[in-house]
């Protein structure tokens, strides 16, 4: 039986990413595109389960982004429902804010290029099955969760930039959250993205790295990337 998918997406130039939807097409998963921007949000019933994607809101700004509000109401269903939820960047805060965790400025900006260590929990943890213990990231952040967290959190993975690479809950392995875009590291995709974010890009300091630099360094792990979140997409499939 084909595997259906819900993707929130918040804003209309930060869709799936390639290899999103490389990967869909390898495991035969059904991706059903929510554009949350219009306010209409899904039965929780009527799907295996859900992708948070990013986007350029923050996760306070509900005035500026009406939709929010609405998509958080729809993010409890989905939690009561207890559907299968993997929150990629902006989704990875609101799925942590929704699970009782603070989401705010990050103590750096992180654009680009980083490393990721799991955790003895992220080592343990079914999404991270069969990866190296460090693996490299694509980044395009200023927000992040905030540590302390509850103890009902798992830490999966850090880095150097943002110490809530990824996270989990205790019993409930099928909620994940990753703040690294490692879906939307194909070169086009980060080609569109710095071009249709450059004023917050100009907003950054330290300043990110220039759109030559970081494609090239992107180009040498483009194969890497790939396969990585292919098999990180592949193990949130099995526990659909």
């Amino acid at each position: 039986m084909t595997k259906k998918l819900a993707l929130f997406q918040h804003s209309p130039g930060e869709g799936p990413g390639r290899f999103l939807l490389q990967a869909a097409r390898q495991n035969k998963i059904h991706l059903y595109i929510i554009k949350a921007w219009e306010g209409l949000f899904p039965d929780p019933e009527a799907y295996h389960g859900f992708v948070l994607l990013g986007g350029s809101p923050h996760v306070q700004e509900e005035e500026r982004y009406p939709f929010l509000a609405l998509e958080k109401q729809s993010l409890q269903e989905i939690l009561t429902a207890n559907k299968p939820c993997l929150g990629i960047c902006l989704g990875h805060q609101l799925l942590a804010e929704a699970l009782g965790a603070q989401v705010g400025p990050n103590f750096c900006s992180s654009v680009g290029l980083s490393q990721a260590f799991l955790t003895g929990n992220g080592r343990s943890h079914p999404l991270f099955e069969g990866m190296n213990s460090s693996f490299p990231t694509f980044k395009w952040h200023s927000q992040a969760v905030i540590p302390p967290l509850p103890p009902h959190f798992h830490i999966l993975a850090t880095s150097r930039e943002c110490q809530v690479e990824a996270f989990s809950m205790k019993g409930r392995p099928h909620l994940v959250g990753l703040q690294f875009d490692n879906h939307a590291s194909h070169l086009e995709d980060v080609a569109a993205w710095y071009d249709q974010d450059q004023k917050w890009l100009s907003s950054l300091a330290p300043a990110p790295p220039a759109k030559k630099q970081l494609l090239a360094g992107l180009a040498c792990q483009q194969a890497r990337l790939a396969r990585q979140f292919s098999r990180m997409f592949a193990s949130f499939c099995r526990m659909l």
